[in-house]
C-alpha cells in the first residue's frame, strides 16, 4: 500500500521540478508557452501513466492540461489538434478510425509504452465448478444455461466493456456462433464490482477483461482458453471452429502505444522526444492502481509520489530529450 508519508515534502519535488526547468531551458521545448493537452480516458491505468508523464513534462517547463476523451472519439479530437497526446493507446481497441487517421498522416505513434498485457473472457475460479470443462471455450455452451439473466433470456450473458470501448465481446460471440449476448458495462469501476460480487457470493460471471490490473491481487480468476489467435483467423473462414466467418478466435495480445497529434514533434520537440523515451512498468502500474482504486488514495498523490521517488528512472528520459 502507499504511504504519502514515505515520500518527502512536496517542496522536494518543487525544487527537483526548478531545477528541472532550468537544465532543460536551453533544448528546444518549442512553444512552451502553449498547452499539452494530454487525453485522459475511462481507465485507471490510464489516468497514472498520463500523469505521470504529465508531472514530468511540467518539471521540464511545460504546461499541462488533462482533458476527458472517450477512447474512440479521441481519435478526432487528436487528428483535429484539440488533444495532442494519449498515452496508453491499447492497439486492439482502436476501432477503425485509428488506422485511417494514422494512414492519413493526421495522427502518429511515438512509440511503444511497454505493458506487459493481456485481455480476453475471464471468470471468478468457482466458475470452473459452474461450466465443468472451462478454461476451455466449448465449455460456455455447455453451461450457457446457467448464464442466462432476465435480460438475455434465452441466450447467456457475457459481460461486455462500457459500449463506447467498442464491440469486442459481441464480436467474438457472433464469430464463435455462441448462443450469448454482450451486456455492456457502466464503468471499468463496474467491471470490477461485478466481479468481486461473483467471487464474494459465488454467482455465475464470464466478463471480457485485461491485465494489468490490480483486481488480480484480490480475486481468484481464470481467462477463458479460446483458440490462439494467428493473422489468418481475421481473412480466412476455414481457419478455427467457425466456417462460416472469420474473427472465431482469442483476442490478440495488445500492445499498449503512445499516440500523438501529427504536429507534436516540431511544436515541443524535447516533450515528444522524451514521451519517445518514456515507458511504464507493469507492477509498478499494478500497484498505483491499487492505491487508488483500492485503498481511495487521489491519482494526483500516488503519482505524484511516483515521480518524486523514482527519478533514477526517468531523469534519463529528460536527459535524453534535453542534452
Amino acid at each position: 500500500m502507499f504511504n504519502l508519508k514515505q515520500f518527502g515534502s512536496t517542496l522536494a519535488l518543487s525544487t527537483a521540478a526548478m531545477a528541472l526547468a532550468g537544465a532543460a531551458a536551453a533544448a528546444e521545448l518549442g512553444a512552451k508557452d502553449e498547452t499539452i493537452k494530454l487525453a485522459i480516458n475511462e481507465w485507471t491505468g490510464q489516468h497514472i501513466t498520463t500523469h505521470i508523464a504529465g508531472n514530468i513534462l511540467t518539471s521540464m517547463g511545460y504546461d499541462v492540461e488533462y482533458i476527458t476523451a472517450g477512447n474512440y472519439p479521441q481519435f478526432t479530437a487528436l487528428a483535429d489538434g484539440d488533444l495532442d497526446a494519449s498515452l496508453e493507446v491499447w492497439s486492439n481497441n482502436v476501432g477503425d478510425i485509428y488506422p485511417k487517421m494514422k494512414e492519413k498522416g493526421s495522427i502518429v505513434d511515438i512509440g511503444p509504452l511497454g505493458l506487459t498485457t493481456r485481455e480476453g473472457w475471464m471468470y471468478p475460479k468457482h466458475m470452473e465448478e459452474v461450466c465443468p470443462g472451462l478454461p476451455d471455450w466449448k465449455a460456455l455452451v455447455d453451461c450457457k444455461d446457467k448464464l442466462v439473466t432476465a435480460e438475455t433470456f434465452p441466450k447467456g450473458r457475457i459481460l461486455a466493456y462500457p459500449a463506447d470501448w467498442g464491440t469486442r465481446s459481441a464480436d467474438i460471440i457472433k464469430n464463435m456462433g455462441l448462443d450469448y449476448k454482450a451486456v455492456p458495462a457502466g464503468s471499468e469501476g463496474a467491471l470490477v464490482a461485478e466481479l468481486k460480487s461473483a467471487a464474494a457470493r459465488e454467482t455465475p460471471l464470464v466478463m471480457m477483461f485485461w491485465a494489468p490490473h490490480w483486481v488480480f491481487a484480490e480475486v481468484d480468476a481464470g481467462w477463458v482458453e479460446l483458440p490462439e489467435y494467428e493473422p489468418a483467423c481475421e481473412t480466412d473462414p476455414s481457419w478455427g471452429p467457425n466456417p462460416d466467418a472469420t474473427g472465431d478466435c482469442g483476442v490478440e495480445a495488445p500492445v499498449t502505444l503512445k499516440v500523438a497529434w501529427t504536429g507534436f514533434e516540431e511544436k515541443w520537440p524535447a516533450a515528444y522526444k522524451f514521451l519517445e523515451e518514456f515507458k511504464m512498468d507493469t507492477s509498478e502500474q499494478e500497484a498505483m492502481m491499487k492505491a487508488i482504486d483500492e485503498d481511495g488514495q487521489p491519482v494526483e498523490e500516488v503519482t505524484a509520489a511516483w515521480v518524486e521517488e523514482n527519478s533514477d528512472t526517468w531523469q534519463p528520459w529528460v536527459d535524453a530529450a534535453t542534452q
